[in-house]
């Protein structure tokens, strides 16, 4: 075992979890870049792809003082795109498991690049998107820079967390310099000169730019207000901030960080700089500068195909495989991959083993229905013997015919343990061949994720609970990972109960307009040979009953309706009834795909922040949805996390922008987990309804800054506008919908037997925000719970100072607010708060920093939240844009709320007494969201 360990150890040492990027000596290897299937050949893509990661390779060297560069990439195009001998084929590379993706834009004409990013500051993001048209396209260098550039900007976000340092929510801030107020753009360096630009527009007709005005009620600059950066900077700039600048060279460091900018990475990475979260990172610890002016290497690039999908099933059969109906669950299971899941046109294997093991099907093309049959009559459904995972695997090796192993696939299963595993560790990792691991009952081999671990496949995890359908979900989450959506299955409904005898299983089904092709509904039980009574209605009353329903002579557990054409788009209506003489456990699981080539389906993609945990850390979940690159916002996500041993846990995932939610309205939905129940597996499954009237579309955050323009020797040169989305695009009429997708499993170890006390504290806050209502300050934010995001808070505290630096790091000696009349609510409620300040003398340009920490009852503290501001801030007239004038206001106000009044005044000595009037009954206020 400490052989197997060593050699595990050795071989995972620089992968990534969803990566398969290497560093070796400062030089990043194995990026993948894949191209979106169904993109019409264009070479030109290749060869800009090129160009911009070798520019980018000398770019990333010099922003990060001579420490990295990439060295080797790897580009997978489309199967139509080449046809020569310089296409290699792929191995565990994949579309889904890339660095980069190059597919066309989430909305009509949006193309910026942008990084989808899960986790908080210094989480590894997801992906990079590039448009073909961003690719293509060199006119919109003016507006995102080169193209190198934005490689590296985004690179940032992927690799080491980090955050963008503009906001086009928050675009300005007011500070005080030297007693003076100013209004700056939200930026790094905080010396990035520029001016404040409006320009009208219709289409792609605009009217000259001018001056930006303050808006009369809030005195906010007009919406719509642009920061147009002059073109020459004396000042640095940062790649993180607007990386198309010429000074743009590095990163923010102390030294030029601004703490006070209202961005994504104060927010997130506690207001420190972009440098800083770099140095922090494993990458920067396991480097050292190379003393070299350019890269060592010049970036090497090689050309990968994929093939028709090849999948061999290598099931265990040993003894033990007859407790708790595995055989017959696992045949189950098996029978929905191979007559649902797997694609038409895939090649299909089938390996049994126990001590020995032997091919029972040779691998079979899927051209049809009857090839879909005939492979469920070679499932197993005598198990006998010991395990061998080992000889299983080399016999799946063998059925795929080794000479082809590249960029195949093994379905690894088994539910019993063995001490050899190690013996074929070499072969598994240097085949070439993905192997997608499923973990049955709680004695299965601890190293078997391993195998998955090193070849990049999926791990999944089910009990031997009876009403758990783990195990199906298991085999209908090993989809294809081409990209093609298209032809995927798609869960609508999996769920399981113990039903009592006479007592009736019942439950909607919801198929909307993305889907309805391909579609199954399966039903399942445990008790009999004979079915339960089936009843099925679909949205025009059409009943389906048992008579409907297929049945197999070696799966007598199973009733199956295919529905012929494109399902009925609406709400299918299902009764069960336990017709037998002892109650019994019946799932209806149901499936389909795309309805049209024209509309992407909403998937579901769940996860774990970790696949292993050390307790007492957290974990966090995590669950997708999307309509392709579209972020489904408003629906409703529901999280079951099974473990070894004991109850599931249900928990409600949340895109509020709270908690273990980093943004909100991403269409990522999060949730802490906690509820660890032992040491061992564990696994995940989400449930996903959208109602028609709550589902809205979003856009995607960690973009490169579209800069609106540039100032070139005092000219004003404006870029076109970004375009923005109609209402129509963004708010689509998906009508309601429901998903079901399996998350995988993870493992927990170190939890203390016999349980544990309270160990975790509320989570930090993150959306803190104030304002000045009158002579009070208005507080509010969402609640954090007891544990993290769950539960309840036992009390606040409040603090408040003239300096957010002090506020930052000083928390304690900060001024304390009274919070004794404050009781926390649930978490992720909204709470508000208004005192007045004591001690606090308010008056124009009075600038107030908070901060707000929570106890549990257990006197655990959550760490410092976001610091924000209240100010008050009355420009003078000086500071009012004179609309005839052609010059161009460099200060402007980052407020929400500050309502003054205009004093009009002839003498002096009037002047002044309005001015004290005024100061005694203005209401005004501001707000500032971080």
């Amino acid at each position: 075992m400490r052989v197997f360990k060593s050699l595990v150890l050795l071989f995972l040492l620089p992968v990534v979890r969803g990566s398969m990027v290497q560093l070796k000596n400062g030089g990043y290897e194995d990026i993948v870049i894949a191209i979106k299937p169904e993109l019409p050949e264009d070479h030109n893509i290749i060869r800009n792809i090129q160009d911009m990661v070798k520019e980018a390779s000398t770019y990333l060297f010099n922003a990060t003082k001579q420490r990295f560069f990439f060295k080797a990439v790897k580009i997978i195009i489309p199967r139509h795109w080449c046809t020569n001998a310089e296409c290699l084929s792929v191995k565990t590379e994949s579309y889904d498991k890339a660095d980069v993706i190059v597919a066309n834009p989430y909305l009509k004409y949006a193309d910026d690049p942008y990084t989808l990013q899960y986790g908080g500051c210094e989480e590894k993001g997801r992906y990079i998107h590039f448009t073909p048209n961003f690719l293509l396209n060199d006119s919109l260098y003016n507006i995102y820079g080169s193209r190198a550039k934005v490689f590296v900007h985004e690179w940032a976000h992927l690799r080491w967390g980090v955050f963008d340092e503009y906001s086009y929510d928050a675009p300005f801030y007011l500070s005080v310099n030297s007693g003076k107020e100013t209004v700056e753009a939200t930026r790094c360096s905080a010396d990035v000169t520029g001016k404040y630009i409006f320009q009208s527009c219709t289409g792609n007709s605009c009217m000259e730019p001018r001056e930006c005005e303050y808006d009369q009620q809030t005195k906010l600059y007009e919406a719509g207000c642009k920061f147009v950066p002059e073109k020459t900077q004396n000042a640095p700039g940062s790649i993180m901030h607007m990386q198309s600048l010429p000074s743009a060279v590095g990163f923010c460091d102390q030294s030029t960080h601004n703490e006070k900018a209202t961005n994504m990475q104060n927010k997130m990475c506690d207001y420190k700089s972009t440098w800083e979260v770099i140095m922090k990172s494993p990458d920067f610890s396991n480097t050292s500068p190379i003393n070299s002016t350019s890269p060592p290497f010049e970036t090497s690039f090689s050309l990968l195909q994929t093939k028709d999908r090849v999948v061999c099933l290598v099931l265990d059969v040993s003894g033990s495989m007859t407790v708790y109906d595995r055989i017959k669950r696992l045949y189950q299971a098996a029978e929905i991959f191979l007559l649902q899941i797997i694609e038409m046109d895939s090649w299909v294997g089938i390996v049994t083993f126990h001590s020995t093991a032997q091919i029972t099907c040779n691998k079979q093309q899927i051209v049809s229905e009857d090839v879909r049959q005939n492979l469920t009559k070679y499932l197993p459904t005598t198990p006998d013997g010991g395990t061998n995972i080992c000889k299983g695997v080399r016999k799946g090796f063998e059925a795929i015919k080794y000479s082809n192993l590249y960029g195949s696939e093994i379905v690894l299963l088994t539910d019993g343990e063995d001490s050899g595993m190690s013996s074929c560790l070499t072969e598994v990792k240097n085949s070439g061949s993905i192997i997608h691991t499923i973990a049955l009952g709680p004695k299965a081999a601890p190293e078997l994720e391993q195998f998955s671990n090193m070849t990049g496949g999926s791990k999944f995890y089910a009990t031997d609970t009876v009403d758990s359908n783990a195990l199906i979900d298991a085999f209908c989450g090993i989809s294809s990972r081409s990209g093609n959506i298209f032809g995927q299955s798609i869960q609508l409904e999996s769920t399981a109960r113990s039903v009592a005898v006479e007592q009736w299983m019942n439950g909607t089904v919801i198929v909307d307009f993305t889907v309805g092709k391909d579609t199954f509904f399966v039903v399942t039980w445990n008790q009999s040979t004979s079915p339960p009574d089936i009843l099925l209605r679909d949205p025009k009353e059409k009943e389906y009953r048992m008579s409907n329903f297929t049945f197999s002579n070696l799966n007598l557990g199973t009733a199956r309706l295919s529905i012929a054409g494109t399902a009925e788009v609406g709400n299918w209506f299902y009764v069960i009834q336990n017709n037998q003489t002892e109650s019994q456990a019946i799932s209806m699981i149901v499936t389909s795909r795309a309805a049209s080539m024209d509309v992407p389906p909403v998937t579901v993609k769940a996860h774990m922040n970790k696949d292993t945990n050390n307790f007492p850390n957290p974990m966090v979940i995590y669950a997708e949805v999307s309509q392709e690159f579209l972020p489904v916002l408003g629906a409703t996500v529901m999280a079951t996390v099974e473990p070894q041993t004991g109850s599931a846990v249900e928990l409600k995932l949340l895109d509020d922008g709270s908690g273990a939610d980093i943004m909100k309205n991403d269409g990522i939905y999060s949730k802490y987990f906690t509820s660890f129940k032992g040491n061992g597996r564990y696994n995940l499954k989400v449930h996903i309804q959208g109602r028609n009237q709550t589902v809205r579309l979003g856009r995607r955050q960690s973009r490169a800054l579209y800069v609106p323009g540039y100032i070139e020797n005092g000219e004003i040169k404006m870029n076109a506008p970004r375009p923005e989305p109609s209402d129509e695009e963004i708010q689509p009429k998906l009508g309601s919908f429901k998903r079901v997708a399996s998350g995988g499993s993870f493992v927990v170890k170190n939890v203390p037997l016999g349980g544990f006390t309270d160990v975790f504290p509320p989570c930090k806050i993150t959306d803190l925000e104030a304002q000045f209502e009158e002579d009070k300050i208005h507080l509010s934010w969402t609640a954090p719970g007891n544990d993290l995001d769950e539960g309840q808070a036992d009390r606040y505290i409040i603090k408040m100072s003239e300096s957010l630096l002090d506020l930052r790091n000083t928390f304690e000696d900060a001024t304390s607010v009274n919070t004794s009349s404050l009781v926390p609510k649930p978490a992720g409620t909204k709470e508000s708060f208004q005192f007045k300040p004591e001690n606090v003398t308010i008056e124009n340009s009075t600038i107030i920093y908070f901060a707000i920490r929570a106890i549990d009852n257990a006197s655990l503290t959550s760490e410092v939240s976001n610091v924000v501001q209240a100010a008050l801030f009355v420009p003078p007239n000086e500071f009012l844009p004179d609309t005839h004038s052609t010059d161009v206001i460099n200060d402007g106000v980052n407020v929400s709320i500050i309502v003054i009044g205009a004093v009009i005044a002839v003498l002096i000595a009037v002047s002044i007494t309005i001015c004290i009037l005024y100061k005694k009954n203005r209401k005004g206020g501001f707000e500032l969201r971080m």
